[in-house]
């Protein structure tokens, strides 16, 4: 994987991969909310994986055994990947869930590609344009009147609400994800991410331990609950993951990660349409502010992609 295949057929495949991706991520934070009461969040996070990791095994058996040896050659790389990117993200996502809106989460998961740019510049010294740092700092404007819900005096005394906090950690973890995903080793799209099922699932299982031996574990039960539990592994674990991971490769970590604010806009109107939620001025403005954080840095980084290439 390179920092970004450069030229407009790559930016071309890459846009409507990544909108789906985002898409697909919005209506996970109207799933989680719906999840509560019918299935507990560590509960979800394992059974997402295990049958996200048991469709893979038979879809990408060929592509696995092609590149075993490489696999275990990198297997710690692989774990650690498999355990933050998606069992410690997707745990924090939903008990972020259970404390806050999913209007929040949505607007709050804008905060990734502020956090992508930020450690790619750290640990790789990809620079940041000027655009690009004045669409992160718009965004994260509408990142702070999404978290106070308005009422930015609530910074001064730290006065977050607990899910909001939970979402921010949430976002700070997948971005670090996203910029190492530009280290995987020279395999298939299928065979790294069976890799990564497969730690996601086994790292899930010390919290789901965790979980029932506090007595919070919710097992699914309804319909509801098994819609929601199969709508959580095939989309947002299965597609979504295998796309953006294809979005990183053709346009690299800081481009493909702004489509993340992409899922504010799907899961703002989601959330209204099939949650029932109220959307009101401040939430207007966040999602206003994201917005304008989007199309600022997207034509700063096509700049910059345009000048690399000469």
């Amino acid at each position: 994987m390179t920092q970004g295949t450069p030229g407009a057929r790559a930016s071309a495949a890459a846009y409507p991969i990544l909108t789906l991706t985002t898409l697909l991520w919005a209506g996970n934070t109207v799933a989680g909310k719906w999840a509560v009461g019918e299935v507990s969040p560590q509960v979800l996070t394992t059974l997402r994986w295990a049958f996200a990791f048991a469709v893979l095994a038979v879809v990408a058996r060929r592509a696995i055994l092609a590149d075993r040896d490489r696999l275990m050659q990198r297997w710690p790389y692989l774990f650690l990947m498999g355990a933050f990117g998606f069992t410690i993200f997707a745990s924090l996502f939903y008990a972020a869930g259970t404390y806050t809106t999913a209007v929040n989460v949505a607007l709050i998961q804008g905060a990734v590609p502020v956090f992508v740019m930020a450690l790619n510049f750290a640990v790789r010294r990809v620079p940041v344009r000027a655009g690009q740092v004045l669409g992160a700092a718009v965004t994260l404007v509408g990142v702070a009147v999404a978290t106070t819900h308005g009422d930015l005096a609530v910074l001064a005394h730290l006065g977050l609400n607990r899910g909001d906090g939970l979402m921010l950690a949430a976002s700070l973890v997948y971005a670090g994800y996203t910029v190492a995903l530009a280290g995987r080793p020279p395999v298939s799209g299928l065979a790294f991410f069976t890799a990564l099922a497969l730690a996601a699932f086994l790292t899930s299982l010390p919290p789901l331990a965790a979980e029932w031996a506090l007595g919070r574990a919710i097992w699914p039960t309804t319909a509801t609950a098994w819609a929601i539990v199969a709508f959580v592994a095939l989309g947002p674990s299965l597609l979504a993951q295998l796309s953006f991971i294809r979005g990183v490769e053709l346009i690299g970590p800081n481009r493909a990660g702004l489509f993340v604010n992409l899922v504010p806009v799907f899961g703002a109107g989601l959330a209204v349409l099939l949650a029932g939620e109220p959307f009101g001025g401040a939430e207007t403005l966040a999602l206003l502010l994201v917005l304008g954080g989007i199309l600022i840095a997207e034509i700063a980084g096509r700049r910059a992609a345009r000048a690399r290439t000469g």
